[in-house]
C-alpha cells in the first residue's frame, strides 16, 4: 500500500511538472511575441502554484515594466519566492537589485551573496558579476584570483564580458603573470564571435606583440575553439 501511494504521488508530481512546462512555454511564447497581457495571465497562474520560473519571470516583468507598471518592490517579492526554491535566474536578479539599489538600499555584500548562489549553479551572468565584485572589492575582499576564477567560468560559457575581462586580467597582470599571448587569446575568441569590443582590444594588443607571440596566440585560440572554450589557458 505504501509503495502504491509513493508511486501515485510521483505520477501526480510528474504530471504537474509536465503541465507546468507546457503552460510556461505558452507564457514564454506570448512574452516573446509582445503579448504581455497573455503572458502575465499565464505566469501569475503558475506563480501562484509555486512555479519558480514563472515567479522569476513575473519579477522581471515588474522590474522592467513590461505589461505592468514598473514596481521594484513587487519584482523583489517574486524574485525572493523563486530564489528560495534555488532558482538561479531569480538569485542572479536579486543580486542585480542589491548591486544597483533597485527597490532596496544598495548592498554589495548582499549582492555578492545572491550572485554566489547563482554562480555555483552555473549562471554565467552571475559568474561575471561576482568576478567584477571581487575585482573591485565590493561586498567582498578584493581578490584577483577569485575574480579570474569567475571571469573564466563565465568566459567558458561564452559570456562576452567574461572573455574580455579575462583577457584584461592577463594584459594587466592582475592576479596572474602579465601575458599578452593569453590576453590576445581571449580577445581573439571574442572577436571571432563577433564582439567588436574584443576586436578593438585584440588589435591594440597586437601592436605590442612579436610575430612568434602572434602565432602562438592564434594557435591557442584555434585550440580553444576545438576544446569548446574549456581549459584554454
Amino acid at each position: 500500500m505504501k509503495q502504491f501511494l509513493v508511486l501515485a504521488v510521483a505520477v501526480i508530481l510528474l504530471s504537474l511538472r509536465t503541465a507546468w512546462a507546457d503552460s510556461y512555454d505558452e507564457g514564454e511564447a506570448a512574452y516573446n511575441s509582445g503579448d504581455y497581457s497573455t503572458a502575465l495571465k499565464i505566469f501569475r497562474s503558475l506563480a501562484a502554484q509555486g512555479n519558480a520560473p514563472a515567479q522569476s519571470r513575473l519579477g522581471l516583468m515588474h522590474g522592467t515594466g513590461e505589461g505592468v507598471g514598473q514596481d521594484y518592490p513587487q519584482a523583489i517579492t517574486w524574485y525572493r519566492l523563486a530564489a528560495a526554491q534555488g532558482y538561479a535566474n531569480a538569485q542572479y536578479n536579486l543580486g542585480v537589485m542589491y548591486d544597483r539599489g533597485y527597490g532596496v538600499a544598495q548592498d554589495y555584500k548582499e549582492s555578492a551573496r545572491w550572485y554566489q548562489l547563482a554562480a555555483v549553479q552555473g549562471d554565467s551572468l552571475a559568474q561575471y558579476n561576482l568576478g567584477n565584485l571581487y575585482f573591485n572589492g565590493r561586498g567582498v575582499g578584493q581578490d584577483y584570483a577569485q575574480a579570474i576564477k569567475w571571469f573564466r567560468l563565465a568566459a567558458e560559457q561564452g559570456h562576452w564580458l567574461g572573455r574580455n575581462s579575462l583577457g584584461a586580467m592577463y594584459e594587466g597582470g592582475y592576479g596572474v603573470t602579465q601575458d599578452n599571448v593569453r590576453a590576445h587569446l581571449w580577445f581573439s575568441v571574442g572577436a571571432a564571435a563577433g564582439d567588436m569590443e574584443a576586436v578593438k582590444y585584440r588589435d591594440a594588443i597586437e601592436k605590442r606583440m612579436t610575430p612568434p607571440q602572434m602565432l602562438e596566440a592564434q594557435m591557442m585560440a584555434f585550440d580553444c575553439k576545438q576544446r569548446k572554450y574549456k581549459g584554454c589557458d
